[in-house]
């Protein structure tokens, strides 16, 4: 009895060896008849830090990788090191904000074409104490004021827009960048984004200048009002540049195109314009119309 029980174990035993020996077969061939998957196409954008510290790139991106089927690498640094990206290579597209240097990247022939997608304003925030008595000046006589009085002033320092803007509204002022950085103790440069200057600005209980959308974002971290909001030069408009494949050989210009396309169709200035309403109570950005010249 014993002896007939340990046959039909055995018998078992062989069945179940059979069947998963014939499993295997069958699943190996059927893993060399599943095609390989092609990796996704890459598109490799450098954008500014007050795109990406406010989030709106995340809100972007997935949106547009689903659309077109492409992953999309994204590096954010300060104008100037994003069009350095661009000459040499290390990116298809930009997202900067600094028209003077963006003209001289199209004209040396890195860009093909600068396309405004949105744009929303710089501003002076500072402690609510204002102890320079900046509030309600122009940007100009703002600066002015702070020097004058060794207010604190932190400055990106990083070759970005921003920066750019600073320098600008400096020489407005009638006074030389270079001199004032070098003045004394009260300006401070912080070589980093809009977000860790902000930080350091409101821990420094200092004055700095920001576009208000990475101002907003950080809002609820800081020390620190707004002071000064009016003046034409405080527009910032943000653009999209193709990298040249004429001058700049294996970029993905074709798809950098279907970027800014997308950035410019009707659903996403829209969103672009929505952006921060929810959170803040207001836009971090404006959609770019016609009626903005830059």
């Amino acid at each position: 009895m014993a002896l007939k029980h340990i046959r039909k174990g055995r018998t078992l035993l062989a069945g179940i060896l059979l069947i998963i020996v014939l499993a295997s077969t069958v699943l190996t061939g059927c893993g060399a008849e599943t095609p390989v998957l092609e990796p996704k196409a890459r598109l490799k954008l450098a954008t500014t830090t007050s795109l990406y510290d406010t989030g709106l790139w995340g809100h972007l991106e997935t949106l547009f990788e689903k659309k077109y089927g492409v992953e999309l690498d994204i590096l954010y640094a300060g104008t100037g090191k994003a069009l350095e990206l661009g000459r040499r290579g290390d990116v298809d597209v930009l997202a900067v904000h600094d028209l003077p240097s963006e003209e001289r990247f199209i004209a040396d022939g890195y860009g093909v074409k600068r396309v405004p997608f949105a744009y929303n304003y710089f501003i002076i925030v500072g402690p609510s104490a204002d102890p320079a008595g900046i509030k309600g000046l122009s940007p100009e006589a703002a600066f002015i004021k702070v020097k004058e009085t060794s207010g604190a002033f932190v400055s990106r320092g990083d070759d970005s827009g921003t920066h750019a803007k600073e320098k600008a509204i400096w020489k407005a002022a009638g006074l030389d960048y270079e001199m004032v950085r070098q003045s004394g103790q009260w300006y401070i440069e912080a070589g980093s984004g809009m977000g860790p200057t902000l930080m350091m600005a409101s821990e420094k209980r200092a004055y700095t200048l920001t576009d208000i959308g990475t101002f907003l974002a950080y809002k609820g971290k800081l020390d620190l009002v707004p002071l000064v909001d009016k003046g034409e030069t405080l527009l910032n408009v943000y653009a999209a540049i193709a990298v040249n494949p004429e001058k700049v050989k294996g970029v993905n210009y074709d798809m950098a195109n279907n970027l800014i396309g997308f950035l410019t169709s009707t659903g996403i200035q829209k969103l672009i314009g929505d952006y921060g309403v929810k959170e803040y109570g207001t836009p971090l950005f404006s959609a770019y119309s016609d009626e903005v010249e830059q």
